[in-house]
C-alpha cells in the first residue's frame, strides 16, 4: 500500500533543490501569481469601467467581446494549434475533447444532484444544472497558462514550449465546447413553454403565427379548390422527373448547401470552430503545414500575423470580464435567492473540481493520456476547475435570463481567484 504524501511533503519533493522554505515558496509562486496577473488585468478593466473613468462603456465592452470572439480568439487558435498539430499528435490528443464532454455530463449529473437538493426558484431548476455543469474551457486556461509559462522557472521547462503546447492543448477541445454551449446549453436554458423567466406568458408565440400564415401561401387546398388537386398531380410528377435529370453535381451543391443551413441554424458555424477545423486539417498534412505554418514558409507572414492578433485576445478578454463585473451582482441575486447561489459557487468550484480529479486519474491508470506529458495531463486538471462559461452568460442573455446569469458569474468569478489558485497548487503537487 503506497504512503500518501502530506502537502508539505509533495511541495518540497516538487522543487528542484534549496531550503524547504524555498520550495514552498516556488511552489507557491507558481500557483498565485498566474492567479494574481489575472486578477490585476481584470481590476484594470473594472477600473476602466467605473463611473469615474468610463473608457469601457456596455456597448465598448460588447465590442470588445465580439472583437476577441471573432478575430483575436480564431487567430490565437489557428497559430498555436496548427504549429502545434500532426497527426501522431492528433490520435494521442484524442482524449482532450473526450475529457470536456465527460466534464460536462459529470458536472451536469453533479447540479442535477444539487438542483434537486435545494430546490432553485421556479423556473431556474435547469439554469441551476447548466451553472454548475459547463465551465470556463477555452479563455481562462489560456491566459492561466500563458502566465504560468512566462516564468523562466516555472516547473514545466521551457517557456516557449510549455507556452505552444499549453495552448495547443487548450484550443484543441475549444471546438467541442462550442458545439455544447450551441446545442445543450441553448436547448437547456429555454424558458417554460409558453412563458418566460419573469414568470409570464409570451405575447407573441411564433410557431403559431407561422401555422396560421402557411394557408395564405396557398401550401394546402381548401375546400373551395379541391377540384384542382387532381390537375396538380401530373405536375408533380414531372418535376420529379426533371429532378430525376438533374447531374450530380448539382445534387452535391444541394446537399452542401443543406449541411451549411443546418450548422447556421445550430449555432455551430462559429470563429473558433472554423478556426480549429483549418487548423487540424492543415496541420495533420506535413505539404500544407510547410506552406504556411514553418518559419521559412512562403505564407508564413500570415501565421505569423495571425500570432500577432492572438497575443491581444488575453489583456482584452481579461479587461472585458473585469468591465462586465462593474455592475455588481444587482436583481438577478435577489431572482435567485442566496441559497441558490451560494450552492451553485459551491458545486462549481469545489464539487466539480473533486470528480474531475478522479476522472483524470482514473483515465491515466487506463492508459488513455500519455504517461510523462505533464501539461497534458495538468490541462485535463484544469478544464474540471474553471468558473461558469463566459459563452453560456451569452446565451442566458439571447433565453431571457440574463440579468440571473450574470450574478452568477460575478460571484463565481470573484471566488474563482481563490479556488483556482488553491486547485493550481493541488494539481501542480500531484504532478510534482
Amino acid at each position: 500500500m503506497m504512503e500518501r504524501r502530506s502537502l508539505m511533503e509533495a511541495l518540497v519533493t516538487a522543487a528542484q533543490g534549496g531550503s524547504t522554505d524555498t520550495s514552498v515558496l516556488s511552489m507557491l509562486k507558481y500557483a498565485v501569481l498566474p492567479i494574481a496577473k489575472v486578477f490585476t488585468v481584470c481590476f484594470m478593466g473594472f477600473l476602466m469601467a467605473t463611473k469615474y473613468v468610463n473608457i469601457l462603456q456596455p456597448n465598448g465592452r460588447k465590442l470588445l467581446n465580439g472583437l476577441v470572439f471573432s478575430l483575436l480568439l480564431p487567430c490565437l487558435i489557428f497559430s498555436q494549434l496548427g504549429s502545434a498539430i500532426t497527426l501522431e499528435k492528433l490520435l494521442q490528443w484524442w482524449y482532450i475533447p473526450v475529457n470536456i464532454v465527460v466534464g460536462a455530463v459529470s458536472g451536469s449529473l453533479i447540479g442535477f444532484v444539487v438542483a434537486s437538493i435545494i430546490r432553485p426558484p421556479y423556473p431556474y431548476f435547469k439554469f441551476t444544472v447548466i451553472h454548475i455543469g459547463i465551465g470556463n474551457i477555452g479563455n481562462i486556461p489560456l491566459v492561466l497558462i500563458a502566465a504560468l509559462c512566462r516564468d523562466p522557472s516555472n516547473p514545466f521547462g521551457d517557456s516557449e514550449k510549455c507556452s505552444q503546447d499549453g495552448n495547443a492543448y487548450i484550443s484543441f477541445g475549444q471546438w467541442v465546447g462550442a458545439i455544447i454551449v450551441y446545442t445543450y446549453v441553448f436547448k437547456m436554458l429555454s424558458p417554460p413553454p409558453g412563458e418566460t423567466f419573469d414568470g409570464e406568458e409570451e405575447k407573441l408565440p411564433v410557431l403559431a403565427s407561422e401555422e396560421n400564415a402557411m394557408p395564405k401561401l396557398g401550401k394546402y387546398p381548401t375546400g373551395t379548390h379541391t377540384s384542382t388537386v387532381p390537375e396538380d398531380e401530373p405536375l408533380l410528377a414531372l418535376e420529379g422527373n426533371q429532378k430525376g435529370a438533374t447531374s450530380l453535381g448539382s445534387k452535391i451543391l444541394s446537399c452542401v448547401r443543406c449541411v451549411v443551413k443546418f450548422l447556421k441554424d445550430k449555432q455551430l458555424l462559429q470563429p473558433p470552430i472554423i478556426a480549429s477545423v483549418f487548423a487540424i486539417g492543415i496541420g495533420v498534412v506535413p505539404f500544407l503545414k510547410g506552406l504556411i505554418f514553418t518559419d521559412d514558409a512562403p505564407l508564413f507572414f500570415f501565421t505569423d500575423s495571425c500570432l500577432i492578433l492572438g497575443e491581444a485576445m488575453i489583456p482584452c478578454i481579461l479587461l472585458a470580464v473585469g468591465g462586465n463585473l462593474v455592475d455588481g451582482p444587482g436583481e438577478g441575486s435577489k431572482r435567485l435567492g442566496v441559497r441558490t447561489t451560494v450552492a451553485i459557487i459551491f458545486a462549481r468550484l469545489i464539487l466539480v473540481p473533486i470528480a474531475g480529479v478522479g476522472i483524470v486519474m482514473l483515465v491515466d491508470k487506463l492508459g488513455f493520456i500519455p504517461k510523462d506529458d505533464k501539461m497534458f495531463k495538468f490541462v485535463l486538471l484544469l478544464q474540471h476547475s474553471m468558473p461558469t462559461s463566459v459563452l453560456s452568460g451569452a446565451v442566458a442573455n439571447l433565453r431571457g435570463c440574463g440579468k440571473e446569469s450574470a450574478a452568477i458569474l460575478f460571484w463565481v468569478h470573484i471566488f474563482a481567484v481563490f479556488s483556482m489558485a488553491g486547485w493550481i497548487i493541488f494539481y501542480l503537487t500531484l504532478l510534482f
